[in-house]
């Protein structure tokens, strides 16, 4: 009987702790701050193919690392959007060193979240840049009241959701793939 307690104890405690967690729903799924990237990631059904290139990649284990990662993820229909060919030919094995540096570069070194985008434009008289894990920069600017992040080829891409928090860092869900 003090077992079944001990366990009813522990997951109580532990539910409470998830109930308790600001979260903010990203793909059909709460993504909670407690968890990391990949954690929470693999629950969107907006981020498949995304998590799937991660996967190929062989980043997930350093994306479910300590960090901090801020990580800019394209949506399915993002990918959708390239052209035809593009992701099954980055997914192939012999061009591993390709998709890894395109997802690298949609991952800043930091906790960086949309306060922090907002006063960088602002200081930067409009503009912002940061060096991503990739070693190229991206480019922060407002379109109205919308953070567009700009790539090294000019592709501009939007934030749809800020500051999707994680134990790990901080996503922002974009509307494009970004190309260094």
């Amino acid at each position: 009987m003090k077992i079944t307690s001990f366990f009813a104890v522990a997951f109580m405690t532990a539910f409470s702790a998830f109930a308790q967690e600001k979260t903010v729903m990203v793909g059909g799924a709460e993504m909670y701050p407690s968890k990391n990237i990949i954690e929470n990631a693999v629950n969107s059904k907006d981020h498949t193919t995304l998590v799937a290139a991660v996967k190929a990649a062989g980043l997930v284990e350093t994306l479910s690392g300590t960090g901090p990662f801020t990580v800019f993820a394209p949506v399915n229909s993002a990918f959708d959007a390239l052209p035809a060919g593009t992701v099954d030919n980055l997914l192939k094995p012999e061009n591993k060193g390709m998709l890894t540096s395109v997802l690298t570069y949609h991952v800043i070194p930091g906790k960086v979240d949309s306060k922090s985008v907002m006063k960088m434009i602002k200081d930067g008289n409009g503009k912002a840049m940061a060096k991503t894990v990739q070693g190229a920069d991206l480019t922060f600017s407002l379109d109205g009241k919308n953070v567009m992040v700009t790539d090294s080829k000019g592709n501009k891409a939007k934030v749809t959701t800020a500051d999707v928090y994680q134990s790990n860092g901080v996503i922002h869900v974009i509307d494009k793939v970004l190309m260094p």
